[in-house]
């Protein structure tokens, strides 16, 4: 069990800047406090941008993170980051490099970044990154970047979470033929080709419009931009950052920001009600040895865990 805190103290010096006390408020939430309900009360509201950043690894995402946070900071703005890095199956550690990579940025107490495990949950993000991204918004963030872990075309949780999605390539990396499969091409709002100092980076891009050729749209659909970027030299950031906030204008122009919060609030809703359920009904190992034993069908074993 976790340490209590005073969640009203902890709220109000994590909105003045404090990192601990945002870090204490988030590992109550992921720790499963009995607090929780606090928590989540004190810091309702808030309206960041929700960016995701996707993409294989080793295409530089850190990196693209990092000079994100650099431009967003030159505007003046409170940015958060949960990289979510995958866990080991044999041990259940990870290894949370994304800090070491964002070192520039530890002594800013406008910029927080926070390293999270999947502990196995599927869809390259955390189980409790959702609830997490709530906290941060109530906390007065204005930018709250997720960076998932190395997916591939059936990782595609991102989508649903954040208001813009970044899917991230490489030159010479095979992403652009990746990225037709399905799943991968669809979650995407816009397309970066990092490293484009590399050879091939030209050629990925024709490869990417060319297949984006193939994919039908509706007239006045969004239509993503592919934007090439050298995130080690912040080169091709500005243009990056003006298609979010074009991509943006977009989404409350026609009305889909305010459909999507509400699509995630609904999601959310569901998954705590689910989890509430998992909690309160208990399936016993007679009912199972029952099931498996062929003496009562799958709906009469439900039957009997709701009635009891």
């Amino acid at each position: 069990m976790s340490k209590k805190i005073d969640v009203d103290k902890q709220v109000a010096e994590a909105r003045a800047g404090s990192r601990r006390a945002t870090a204490r408020l988030l590992t109550a939430l992921e720790s499963d406090s009995e607090q929780v309900p606090h928590i989540t009360a004190a810091t309702a509201g808030g309206n960041a941008k929700v960016i995701g950043l996707t993409g294989s690894p080793g295409v530089g995402k850190s990196t693209l993170t990092s000079a994100l946070i650099s431009a967003w900071r030159a505007q003046g703005l409170r940015v958060a980051v949960l990289a979510v890095d995958p866990s080991s199956p044999f041990s259940g550690g990870a290894i949370l490099g994304d800090r070491v990579r964002m070192a520039d940025h530890a002594l800013d107490d406008g910029v927080y970044i926070r390293s999270v495990a999947t502990r196995g949950h599927l869809g390259g993000l955390a189980a409790t990154t959702g609830a997490s991204v709530r906290l941060l918004e109530g906390l007065g963030f204005d930018v709250v970047i997720v960076e998932t872990v190395g997916v591939g075309q059936a990782e595609v949780e991102i989508a649903s979470l954040a208001d813009t999605t970044l899917l991230l390539l490489a030159p010479g990396m095979g992403d652009a033929i990746q990225a037709v499969k399905a799943g991968v091409v669809e979650i995407a709002d816009v397309y970066v080709v990092n490293k484009a100092d590399r050879p091939g980076a030209d050629a990925t891009v024709r490869d990417m419009r060319a297949m984006m050729s193939l994919v039908r749209r509706e007239a006045g659909e969004w239509r993503q931009p592919i934007v090439k970027t050298q995130a080690e030299d912040a080169g091709g950031i500005d243009e990056l950052t003006a298609e979010i906030d074009n991509h943006r204008e977009w989404l409350i122009k026609h009305d889909r920001l305010a459909a999507m919060r509400r699509h995630r609030a609904w999601a959310e809703i569901r998954a705590a009600v689910d989890d509430r359920l998992r909690h309160h009904y208990r399936v016993g190992d007679d009912l199972a040895a029952q099931l498996a034993d062929g003496d009562i069908d799958v709906y009469a074993a439900v039957r009997k865990v709701l009635d009891d």
